[in-house]
């Protein structure tokens, strides 16, 4: 993490500051100053990188979004003033809160945020047409997280929620708070063994593509449910990501899918649950099988089941199943 004042360059971006938005953490700098602050950046890297045809991105505040403040500093950076806005995410409160389960488990709770992406997309669109959005920084709850809450298979039904939200409203990139460090890291910091949202990262990166299909569904409350076209796909095929809340009801879910022109005879399964039904394990099951690296310290196989895709997808309480269908045959995600 970068500290106030820093700036970082790796690659072909650039980060200026950290938490210096809105009210600030500890101190704050003035949407105009900050604005006037990138204008100068950009004018630097324009000299540094005048015979580039590639450069370096200019990605600010990467701090809590405050609408005011967000949009002072859009109008004031200008077009183009920066390529990405960016933003922080520890919506649960501090990582000392004993209500954390409640409130990853609360669908109300959870759809709070959805205010937050809406709005930053909206803004973006009447501001600052030409800048994406990016989650700069999400860890959930923030001073470290809590042990056995942010690094256990519970916080997965948060995470990925996240995610879904994050595409589902144009935000392009998600960074999480942390691969390794506090209570919140993807390994574990005295094991390095992955905690369970490593393998949640993983397996959205290799099912979800980039493209985004509704998903929509009534009278199931605890059932949360997200589209994408699956990742690299030929066929039309679709990957679709259901996460129950409820502790009670198993959620049989038939899918249908209004663009294709033909139903698909074979689905892949990844059902993912809690090891023994303790959702604070740091062990998460895949179709009731243990993750875990292997003997020599590879990541495991992340072997689907395969169902027929004409019964329902069974999800059962407090678990998580990624759907994928790869001869969905839908067009958009074709080619």
């Amino acid at each position: 993490m970068l500290e106030r004042g820093e700036t970082f360059m790796s690659g072909y971006t650039v980060q200026d500051r950290n938490e210096l938005s809105g009210s600030g953490v500890g101190t704050k700098v003035s949407p105009v100053q900050f604005a006037a602050d990138m204008k100068e950046l950009r004018s630097v890297i324009g000299v540094l990188h005048d015979r580039a045809s590639l450069k370096p991105l200019v990605v600010a505040p990467d701090g809590f979004f405050d609408y005011g403040w967000f949009k002072q500093f859009l109008t004031a950076a200008g077009p183009g003033g920066v390529d990405v806005i960016t933003r922080h995410i520890y919506n649960l409160g501090p990582g000392v809160s004993e209500d954390l389960e409640s409130k990853i488990l609360n669908p109300n709770y959870l759809n709070n945020e959805k205010k937050n992406f809406r709005t930053v997309r909206s803004l973006l669109q009447a501001v600052a047409p030409s800048t994406v959005a990016w989650v700069g920084e999400a860890g959930g709850a923030y001073n470290s997280g809590h042990h056995l809450v942010t690094d256990a298979f519970i916080f997965s039904f948060w995470y990925l929620d996240q995610l879904g939200m994050a595409a589902s409203y144009g935000t392009k990139v998600y960074c999480r708070q942390s691969f390794i460090g506090g209570n919140y890291g993807l390994l574990n910091t005295t094991t390095f063994e992955p905690n369970p949202d490593f393998y949640i990262a993983l397996l959205w990166n290799r099912l979800m593509g980039t493209t985004v299909l509704a998903a929509s569904f009534k009278g199931a409350l605890y059932l949360r449910a997200y589209a994408h076209c699956q990742k690299n796909t030929t066929q039309g095929g679709v990957t679709i990501l259901l996460i129950n809340l409820s502790k009670l009801i198993t959620y049989k879910v038939s899918t249908v899918l209004l663009t294709a022109p033909s139903k698909t005879s074979t689905r892949l399964e990844y059902h993912l649950t809690a090891a023994n039904g303790d959702l604070h394990s740091q062990v998460m099951l895949l179709n009731g099988n243990a993750l875990g690296v292997t003997l020599d310290r590879n990541i495991p196989t992340l072997t689907p089941v395969q169902v027929d895709s004409s019964t329902p997808i069974s999800v059962a309480p407090l678990s998580i199943v990624f759907a994928q269908l790869p001869d969905a045959s839908v067009q958009i995600c074709g080619s």
